[in-house]
């Protein structure tokens, strides 16, 4: 690798890191985000949403930035083939930044109102629609400057800096926290400041890195050489979406490769620390840290991974990446739950819960959009019973009052929303923990991982990591090969960024609404295993493999 290889990539690498790191605080911070935010007063001067709806609020805005990315994709992909990979990816990381900055500053539903979170939305989409053209556009560059034969490994360095950008926004995140404390981080009830807007608002040094780097290259030599011979592309959306032979392949690149290797991605990183912090009770820095030590210890496998590819090919890995997570997700998920937090665990398949009730008066549940509102008794004793992580099943009953039923033994039941000590007292005596149970795990310190209890949960965070290596290392090279030079910005960026924006986006929200509609903490895991499964048939049905295939085509 020259001298001007290695700046090629720490360039395109870093600069995307920032871009990452500037996406990821929302979705870790979703929770306090969620109150500051979306804690709108009603007209009777109490919120309008209870903590499940706000939760579900937060998570959507996080989905509605990765909802626009193909649109970004379209636009600046559009750019980028007619102006060059260059000057496009340095204007997204320009909206990027700046839009993260104002997060930073934006005040919050209890100085604006109902301002707040539609401001707020719309800095979302702006984030979405320049990540939409970064990732393309980095990728992009990076493989035309790679030598054939070292694509996957080149370009792996690029699938590296969404891991490595969510691990420096946990970083900044757990240094603020400590610094701060917790009380002071989240920001008294009402207030304006609070520890959280410090990342923020620290991004703003990131973004001035990452401008300065990024006008110190040069454009890609293969898009130079093709713009000199008058070659290139002047409708590149008509040529990538408007004729079959083309709009095939970015289907087939959509179906058998990017829908799988999201939802393994999102399911690795990003709902796993959802699923330790909102359905297992794990408190946010112990959470954070474990996933930090994983991501570690797991993110040099994307350039194994990468560089394995252009010896064996792409296909083999991402699609076996994608078939072991569907087989091993649930199994995996469960010894989470028997490390994290055992006495949950042993409730959850010890304990017998029942709402019984008139099936005339239970409705749907499944609620991703969190815009529902449930009054039925039927449907908010299920509701409270799955934000308690509590395991439930629903009984036909006669018409007339619900009733729960925890181990045979009725218990009273006042419809509230938000809280029933009754049910609460009753499921914890059965065996339900109570908050801060001592067998949570917990975190005294960053460097606490020798105890059993935490090194197992870091081991398991840790396979998790590997197949999102495995399923995310050569995807960069794999889709650049699919496409002719003249239209790869714009056709490679659009699959990635719906498998990816789309499929993966909505994960978190999603799966988080089928374990509410069900009542088991599992089932949102059935949405990551089917589209995997589906990728990975496809994909060695229908997906030809590319690690030798000629880049410099126009």
């Amino acid at each position: 690798m020259t001298k001007d290889e290695r700046f090629v990539i720490l360039a395109s690498s870093l600069g995307t890191v920032f871009e990452w790191y500037d996406f990821y605080l929302y979705g870790s911070l979703a929770g306090i985000i969620g109150t500051q935010f979306f804690t709108i007063a009603g007209a009777d001067g109490k919120p309008m949403f209870d903590q499940a709806t706000r939760d579900i609020f937060a998570l959507l805005a996080f989905a509605a930035g990765f909802l626009v990315r193909p649109f970004g994709a379209i636009v600046f992909g559009r750019v980028g083939d007619i102006v060059g990979r260059k000057y496009t990816f340095l204007v997204t990381i320009l909206i990027m930044g700046l839009s993260t900055f104002i997060v930073g500053l934006l005040p919050g539903a209890a100085q604006i109102g109902i301002a707040a979170p539609i401001i707020l939305i719309g800095l979302r989409l702006l984030q979405g629609l320049a990540l939409g053209g970064e990732y393309g556009g980095a990728a992009t560059y990076v493989a035309e400057h790679a030598p054939q034969g070292k694509r996957g490994y080149y370009t792996s360095f690029i699938q590296t800096t969404a891991t490595l950008g969510l691990f420096l926004s946990l970083l900044v995140i757990l240094f603020t926290r400590s610094a701060t404390g917790e009380a002071a981080f989240a920001g008294a009830p009402g207030s304006y400041w609070g520890g959280w807007r410090i990342p923020f608002l620290v991004s703003v040094l990131l973004l001035g890195i990452s401008v300065w780097i990024r006008l110190r290259l040069n454009e890609s030599p293969v898009f130079q050489r093709m713009k000199d011979e008058g070659k290139g592309s002047k409708a590149p959306l008509t040529e990538a979406f408007g004729t079959w032979s083309n709009a095939k392949i970015v289907i087939l690149a959509l179906l058998g490769l990017t829908m799988g290797q999201a939802v393994i991605w999102y399911t690795g990183q990003f709902y796993a620390l959802f699923f330790l912090q909102s359905i297992l009770k794990v408190d946010g820095y112990t959470a954070n840290l474990l996933i930090a030590w994983s991501l570690l210890l797991g993110t040099g496998f994307f350039l194994v991974f990468g560089a394995l590819s252009d010896r064996i090919g792409r296909k083999p890995i991402i699609l076996a990446g994608c078939l072991i997570g569907a087989l091993t997700l649930f199994p995996i998920f469960k010894m989470i739950s028997t490390n994290a937090n055992p006495a949950l665990e042993k409730a959850y398949e010890s304990v017998k819960v029942q709402v019984v009730a008139d099936p005339a008066g239970c409705g749907d549940l499944f609620n991703p959009v969190g815009t529902r509102v449930f009054t039925a008794p039927c449907d908010t004793a299920r509701a409270f019973l799955a934000q308690s992580s509590v395991k439930y099943a629903t009984v036909p009953g006669p018409a007339g009052a619900v009733k729960i039923v925890v181990n045979d033994k009725e218990v009273p039941y006042t419809d509230a929303k938000t809280s029933n000590p009754a049910i609460t007292a009753a499921v914890q005596a059965a065996g339900y923990p109570k908050p801060g149970d001592a067998g949570i795990v917990k975190m005294s310190n960053p460097f606490d991982i020798f105890r059993p209890q935490v090194s197992a949960l870091i081991g398991l965070l840790f396979i998790l990591v590997i197949y999102v290596t495995m399923v995310y290392g050569p995807i960069a090279a794999m889709l650049v090969e699919l496409f002719p030079t003249r239209i790869r910005y714009t056709s490679m960026s659009l699959p990635y960024h719906i498998g990816n924006g789309w499929f993966g986006g909505l994960l978190p929200a999603t799966a988080f609404a089928i374990t509410a509609s069900t009542g088991d903490i599992y089932s949102g895991l059935w949405y990551p295993v089917v589209f995997a499964a589906i990728t990975a048939v496809v994909g060695f049905l229908f997906v030809p493999e590319t690690k030798d295939v000629d880049i410099t085509k126009t």
